[in-house]
């Protein structure tokens, strides 16, 4: 199996990219982002480009893939929804149509939120509910991945300062959450599976909630 990481200094996207590389039924990793992640591995290639938005100059080399899991995204705190929406809507639907193009049967797994609904009242969520629709509508095999509180596992560390400092202070007691309450949280680890899981066998259902994250 042949994979793309788009986000991949991020937390989630640390851990998709750990848990890809570790996968033995994994080939080739592709990691696309703005800047590398500084891995040396066998199996991993980096492509750092400038505009997220703008993938013609490497298309060429987005055939022949199996899986891409998104994980590129960004906290709503201090932006418009113009701005939150270049981020969340623009680019991640940008790279599932130039990707379905050259891999119409790709497993596309978009990494959302908890509480996302296109028709919400909160600004973030009626965009990352946007987004949602356009990749279950771009790829046969789409999927929304919606994790709520997201532990962080293996050295996957958050690139926003507050969550790192959230994170921080839950320590004591997340591991708690993740096991007595797997409705509302997850972690980075487990939720990388299961993109994997995804590529591999599928979801019942082209919205995974963070309860079927395991």
């Amino acid at each position: 199996m042949k994979v793309i990481v788009f986000g991949a200094t991020g937390m989630v996207g640390q851990g998709a990219l750990r848990e890809s590389l570790l996968a033995d039924d994994v080939e080739e990793v592709l990691s696309i982002g703005r800047r590398p992640t500084g891995l040396r591995h066998r199996k991993l290639t980096e492509i750092s480009v400038p505009d997220l938005g703008d993938l013609s100059g490497i298309e060429d080399r987005l055939a022949g893939y199996d899986a891409c899991f998104y994980c590129l995204g960004v906290s709503s705190a201090g932006l418009d929804e113009a701005a939150y929406t270049k981020i969340c809507y623009d680019l991640p639907v940008a790279a599932a149509k130039v990707l379905a193009r050259h891999n119409p049967e790709l497993t596309f797994v978009y990494v959302s939120g908890a509480g996302t609904d296109v028709d919400g009242r909160a600004m973030w969520a009626r965009v990352k509910g946007r987004t949602e629709l356009e990749v279950v509508k771009t790829f046969p095999n789409g999927y929304a991945f919606r994790p709520g509180f997201i532990q962080p596992t293996f050295g996957a560390r958050s690139s926003t300062r507050s969550y790192r400092l959230l994170y921080t202070l839950t320590a004591p007691i997340t591991p708690l959450i993740v096991r007595y309450v797997p409705r509302f949280a997850t972690t980075s680890d487990r939720l990388a599976r299961a993109m994997l899981r995804a590529a591999r066998l599928g979801f019942p259902t082209r919205i995974v909630e963070n309860v079927d994250l395991r």
